[in-house]
């Protein structure tokens, strides 16, 4: 037999603990792992971007002890949860919230503080003040302290500009994965006993998000060629107020920002969420974002208003002074003007299935963070919850490996890989990505039904088949697969729900069926589609 010319000797690099991502999970974990395993974090940027950093609003935790508890915070995110969450994954988030707290604070994460304690403010859904923040740059403040740690730890490698393109499984066991090294144009091989995915969302398979370019569902492409499961795929959720200015429609306008008191009002100056909601501004996300999009139909305009207008501008400097500040480089003061807004996407409730501890259903491969679904969330995410997932499952799967884990690396694979660069193809593979976007922010979106859902599994089918004719790698004929990947199962799962629940909302089923359908639906990959580059 022939031996493939096109078989390259690749480099083999060993680890002990490889995290895919580097974001506040995956960083988090790296640094909750005991300092005897050799940790490789590998990020498909630079260390400082992803999906965690640009988080505003800041992170739900339970501390008033007169007014607040964990029942409490478990009651909130189940009700926004509108019954699929899974309640022994909630519990462990809010009771292991506080705890995680205290331990960012000793690495120097500075909250904002009222006197000695932590200020607490309040958004949609919650039923007392309990988000804690860092003015409006929450995520950020959060990022760069652990970096700064992570950056300092000797058992620590940081892995920059690497794209994890596949996992590698032997004997059913994750045991390290392929690694596309973009400066060198170069593939590597990273050899671990424990792989962790905290790779964030797929906001990208949508034409206007708040997620920054690299979120097009890396992790869970990769992992679902692997074998590993997917679950509430459907549940995408619309942030309500996000920026809408010629110049940006990505810039988020925190939800905190409706939790100080200010008002959504339509093209006419009415506000109208009371007419929607009992909460009014308050209302679960899903709930917001709907009303919103029933308004700008009805009035038939692009955008409705936010108005905090009623407040300083000395405060709205002090509290927001991110939005502030952006506002004010479009033209828009926040003190005297309104702020154009309208629905974004913003998270993805599904992802890669995995238990309490973090760990998928293929041995030795863990995700966390919003690349992951262990059930919290449900239909729809309690506001402030996300980065505390981060955390709290960062933290379960650090002790998971710390107790369960291997030191020695002696795992073996062939070091020779069929590898063809090609980037000839990446401007017909962008056109690609625009048309998933467009297909599935048209056909997808808040509002959906069958015919548009099968409107836009056609066009999803019609772009795989262009892609299945492009020969080589490159870094976005990647992206391009992982994006056809989820877009599919989006489209897939939503499909077979027929019901209406949180942000999953179907015109021909309006409403939530709790007799066929309080149940997650599970996905796995197709054998044979979407295949692997390697």
């Amino acid at each position: 037999m022939e031996e493939d010319s096109n078989k390259v000797d690749v480099e083999v690099i060993r680890k002990d603990v490889l995290i895919i991502g580097s974001g506040i999970a995956g960083v988090y974990t790296a640094l909750e792992i005991p300092d005897s395993f050799q940790i490789g974090i590998i990020t498909k940027e630079t260390l400082d971007i992803s999906n965690s950093v640009l988080a505003q609003g800041g992170i739900a935790v339970s501390l008033d002890e007169k007014n607040d508890s964990p029942q409490l915070h478990f009651k909130d995110t189940l009700f926004a949860g509108a019954g699929l969450n899974d309640e022994t994954s909630v519990w462990v988030l809010v009771e292991e919230a506080a705890e995680n707290i205290r331990t960012l604070c000793s690495l120097g994460v500075n909250f904002d503080k009222s006197g000695q304690q932590l200020s607490l403010t309040r958004e949609g859904a919650h039923s007392v003040n309990r988000i804690i923040h860092s003015g409006d740059t929450t995520g950020k403040e959060v990022c760069d302290k652990l970096i700064e740690v992570a950056r300092k730890k000797k058992n620590i490698s940081i892995f920059e500009s690497h794209f994890a393109v596949d996992l590698i499984i032997q004997n059913g066991n994750c045991s390290g994965v392929i690694v596309y090294d973009e400066k060198p144009d170069k593939i590597k091989i990273f050899l671990s006993n424990s792989v962790v995915i905290a790779t964030g969302g797929f906001g990208q398979i949508y034409s206007h998000t708040t997620n920054p370019e690299v979120a097009t569902g890396d992790g869970v492409g990769m992992c679902l060629r692997a074998g590993a499961q997917a679950m509430d795929m459907e549940f995408v959720q619309f942030h309500p107020t996000v920026l809408y200015h010629p110049k940006d429609k990505s810039f988020l306008i925190s939800e905190a920002v409706r939790g100080e008191g200010a008002r959504l009002k339509n093209c006419k100056g009415e506000a109208f969420m009371k007419k929607y909601h009992e909460l009014g501004e308050l209302a679960p996300r899903d709930v917001v974002s709907r009303a919103i999009f029933k308004e700008m139909s009805l009035t038939d305009s692009k955008n409705v208003f936010l108005d905090i207008t009623f407040k300083s501008r000395e405060y709205l400097e002090n509290r927001f002074p991110n939005i502030f500040k952006t506002c004010l480089d479009y033209g828009i003061d926040i003190s005297k003007d309104f702020i154009p807004v309208a629905p974004a996407e913003h998270y993805c409730m599904g992802g890669i299935r995995t238990d309490v501890d973090g760990q998928t259903n293929i041995p030795g491969l863990y995700a966390c963070g919003e690349v992951a679904c262990t059930g919290i969330h449900g239909a729809n995410r309690l506001a402030s919850n996300s980065l505390l997932e981060g955390l709290v499952f960062g933290r379960k799967i650090a002790r998971k490996i710390g107790t369960d884990g291997k030191h020695t690396n002696n795992l073996s694979v062939d070091s020779k890989i069929s590898f063809v660069s090609n980037k000839a193809s990446d401007a017909a593979l962008k056109a690609m990505k625009e048309e998933i976007q467009a297909a599935m922010t048209k056909y997808v979106g808040i509002i959906r039904n069958h015919q548009s859902l099968e409107k836009a599994a056609e066009i999803i089918n019609a772009v795989y088949k262009k892609y299945t004719d492009l020969s080589g790698f490159s870094l976005v004929k990647l992206e391009v697969l992982n994006m056809l990947t989820v877009a599919g199962l989006v489209i897939e799962s939503a499909l077979e729900r027929k019901e209406s629940r949180g942000a999953h909302y179907r015109t021909d089923f309006d409403k939530t069926d709790d007799v066929n359908w309080r149940k997650n639906i599970v996905k796995e990959l197709e054998k044979g589609k979407m295949s692997s580059p390697f």
